[in-house]
């Protein structure tokens, strides 16, 4: 049964991986994807857990970015 989470894991990943990056080219939420993707392979996969802690320190600076731009064209 072990056996048969940790595939089916690393399937799911790998298929929102690619639908992320397909998206990317395509309109469509990347944005979820991508994150995603990268969560359910970092539970087997060492480098996934790198490229998901790089992706939320991307997601995090363009948040930021973000909620300047707005507040400064709110005020």
């Amino acid at each position: 049964m072990n056996n048969i989470k940790r595939f089916s894991l690393t399937v799911l990943g790998a298929l929102f991986l690619v639908l992320g990056v397909i998206f990317i080219l395509l309109p469509g939420p990347a944005v979820i994807f991508i994150p995603l993707g990268l969560g359910l392979l970092s539970f087997e996969f060492d480098w996934a857990k790198r490229w998901l802690k790089v992706c939320q320190r991307w997601m995090r600076k363009s948040a930021v970015k973000m909620d300047k731009l707005v507040t400064k064209y709110k005020a």
